[in-house]
């Protein structure tokens, strides 16, 4: 299978791009920036999601499937941004790959679409976003779905949840601690670390989304995730001890996020289903 990636270069691209020459796909790696290839299977392509001409699907060589994980303005999750730039551009070159004829489309989506909602969440729960950038993937998502009324196209949507490893920003949580142990620091800051959230290593959500790509035209709504619920502050613990390492946490130097609530975590019942049936 052809699988085209947009953001090939970002954090979850490059465990994807992996994870696909793992399993024997051929890889269009699309990128403003693209890494070097890291096997023959791998073609790079430059371009840029906001200007990349008429026919984008046919400039990345109709491929078989496009995994779309580019998007812009992160981690800012409350800029206006989101829907007056981001979700304009991104609903142009998604509807005119559709229109060239792209037979098998996935989408990463997320978390924040749920909102404010707490618990467990599967994918039967409304979204309720409360965040630009949350209800600009949503508005995407109902876009698509309303576009398969009309073109005969797959739809995969993929919510990630908590997702770390290497390579991820600097600014999340699991590099910052990381970069702390690795300079000698003796404490770390963080919130009171109560808060509980699901948390999935990167490794994990990369197999996870190549097994969708690879095995559903049409997967629908999909909650990438453990469906462990964790507070914080164990995560954390975790991660340290997995290290062989010791750090003084300093909890409560920060405060929770308003945008999300106190705690919540999704289902896995669908994905599990999806994976046991390849």
């Amino acid at each position: 299978m052809r699988v085209a990636v947009t953001g090939a270069s970002g954090f979850i691209g490059r465990h994807v791009v992996r994870e696909l020459v793992h399993r024997g796909a051929e890889v269009i790696a699309i990128s403003r920036h693209p890494d070097p290839p890291i096997s023959s299977t791998v073609t790079p392509l430059v371009a840029d999601i906001g200007s990349t001409g008429t026919n984008p699907f046919v400039r990345m060589g109709r491929p078989d499937a496009l995994l779309h994980l580019a998007w812009g303005g992160l981690p800012n999750y409350g800029s206006s941004d989101h829907l007056n730039k981001e979700l304009p551009r991104h609903t142009a070159f998604l509807d005119a790959c559709i229109d060239a004829g792209l037979t098998r489309l996935i989408v990463t989506g997320t978390c924040l679409e749920y909102g404010l909602q707490s618990g467990e969440l599967s994918e039967a729960t409304a979204a309720l976003p409360t965040t630009s950038y949350g209800e600009a993937k949503h508005r995407l998502h109902q876009h698509l779905q309303e576009l398969q009324a009309t073109h005969d196209f797959g739809l995969s949507w993929l919510r990630l949840f908590y997702v770390y490893g290497p390579g991820q920003a600097a600014t999340s949580l699991y590099p910052q601690l990381r970069a702390a142990v690795a300079a000698g620091k003796s404490s770390f800051d963080m919130s009171i670390g109560d808060q509980v959230r699901d948390f999935l290593p990167i490794e994990t959500a990369a197999a996870r989304i190549v097994a969708v790509i690879l095995n559903y035209a049409n997967a629908g709504t999909i909650n990438i995730c453990s469906g462990q619920p964790r507070t914080v502050a164990d995560t954390v613990r975790d991660w340290l001890q997995t290290w062989h390492t010791d750090i003084t946490l300093n909890l409560g130097v920060y405060s929770y996020p308003d945008y999300e609530p106190f705690a919540f975590w999704g289902s896995t019942l669908r994905l599990n289903s999806l994976l046991r049936s390849i």
